[in-house]
């Protein structure tokens, strides 16, 4: 009988220990990264670490913060790997993210003006990225179309119809992109900006990746992407090129420990690989072309990569200020679906008859329809609130449901003031059209 029981427990015992390596032998990373990225990562750090197999959960960013958040209480997830640091921020105040101290020596404190890793030792930077345009030589060349360098160049009447990006709600970096804008102009500026721009639209994309898709197949001319994107078109062969314009910033793409992730340890080695020369490296596979942190990896990037840690012009026009965009991050994202995203055909039909008015003026002195253009423009790029508002943390909480498609159902405080947002929009670009089509016709 003993003897029966010491082989039942023994046998258990094996059975427990067979578990225990099986699950030491996994990783799980929540990652917004497209497949070439996770990919050759995932490959090159199953080679170094025979028996561990690597499992990438694919996720948009938000949609990543959010999987984490409602996981939390029964956590399955290792690794938190994305682009915005703001989506770290939020995980880090939600207490989901564990410290981790790094072992790999070399790498600087900042890049640019921002610090490469959180200070207070939640989240570490692997790679920088700077946001940008990005275009199609061809098609550009075909259609007589000059290159644009700064945003402000992607309002003019010349590019209607000929530019591309996704929204802040579907994608971490455009928010980074959109909020960036925002801080280097202001407000008010930065918002009437980003609406002219939005005038020249062929499309918002579903996913961040779709717009040098697009760019790259000639769907349309030019794109808003975060640096990467261009930069692996252009070293994949596709004929495109990437410019940043002088008002962007420099911020980190990270990676950080999940609280109670199942596998810690391997999750550090998988940290420690990144940040590696090997792992740096990578980060210039004409795939991926992201900037690495460790300047000693610029030595083997290709003529002409832009190197942060030489140019000091890259990402410099604005400080990117964190817990600014953090205090306001679901708010700005409802504004600019709420007026852009879903009143993109309005917006167009307002900024094509500004656009229209305007060229027939040229040449003209007619004051009369000068002021019909000035107050067309006024209502266009009017925000239904303004910046202190967005950062108020009460205001900011009601804004919990990410409008991913249009007919995707909000509902109460937050319906209600997208609802009130929505008709003062619709109703200051259908008078923003009447205005610009009468000073046209006076014309």
């Amino acid at each position: 009988k003993r003897k029966i029981l010491f082989t039942v427990a023994a046998s258990v015992f094996l059975g427990m220990s067979t578990l225990v390596q099986a699950t030491e032998g996994k990783l799980v990373v929540v990652t917004s990264y497209p497949p070439d990225t996770t990919t050759t990562f995932k490959k090159a750090f199953e080679k170094k670490y025979p028996g561990i197999k690597v499992e990438m959960l694919k996720k948009k960013t938000t949609a990543g913060v959010k999987y984490l958040q409602e996981t939390a209480g029964n956590n399955t997830s290792d690794l938190f790997w994305a682009s915005a640091p703001d989506a770290f921020e939020i995980l880090k105040g939600d207490d989901l993210l564990q410290k981790y101290q790094t072992k790999v020596k070399g790498i600087p404190e900042k890049v640019g003006a921002f610090p490469i890793n959180d200070p207070d030792g939640y989240y570490k930077g692997f790679a920088a990225s700077g946001y940008g345009i990005m275009w199609n030589t061809r098609y550009l060349k075909a259609k007589k179309l000059p290159v644009p360098h700064e945003w402000e160049d992607l309002t003019k009447a010349v590019y209607h119809n000929h530019v591309g990006m996704s929204a802040p709600s579907r994608s971490g970096t455009t928010h980074l992109t959109v909020e960036t804008v925002l801080q280097g102009k202001g407000w008010e500026e930065g918002w009437a900006t980003w609406k002219e721009i939005a005038g020249n639209m062929k499309t918002i994309t579903e996913r961040s990746f779709g717009v040098p898709d697009g760019v790259n197949s000639g769907q349309f001319g030019i794109g808003i992407v975060i640096d990467f994107f261009g930069l692996s078109s252009k070293a994949s062969g596709f004929p495109v090129d990437f410019v940043y314009p002088r008002v962007t910033t420099l911020v980190p793409a990270n990676i950080a420990i999940v609280k109670n992730a199942p596998h810690r340890e391997t999750a550090a080695d998988f940290i420690e690989f990144l940040l590696s020369d090997e792992g740096q490296a990578l980060l210039l596979d004409p795939k991926i072309m992201r900037l690495p942190v460790n300047p000693k990896a610029y030595a083997k990037a290709p003529a002409n990569f832009p190197n942060p840690f030489k140019d000091n012009s890259i990402g410099s026009g604005v400080k990117f200020d964190l817990a600014l965009s953090k205090s306001r991050y679901n708010v700005v994202n409802s504004l600019f679906d709420v007026m852009i995203t879903y009143r993109l055909d309005d917006l167009r039909t307002a900024v094509k008859a500004i656009q229209d008015a305007e060229a027939a003026l040229q040449g003209n002195n007619n004051p009369a329809a000068q002021k019909l253009i000035a107050q067309a423009k006024d209502l266009v790029n009017a925000v239904p609130i303004d910046a202190a508002k967005a950062s108020d943390e009460a205001f900011n909480s009601i804004f919990k449901k990410k409008r991913k498609k249009a007919s995707t159902k909000v509902t109460g405080r937050q319906a209600e003031i997208e609802q009130q947002w929505d008709e003062m929009i619709k109703a200051n670009y259908a008078k923003a059209t009447q205005l610009a089509n009468k000073a046209k016709s006076m014309l």
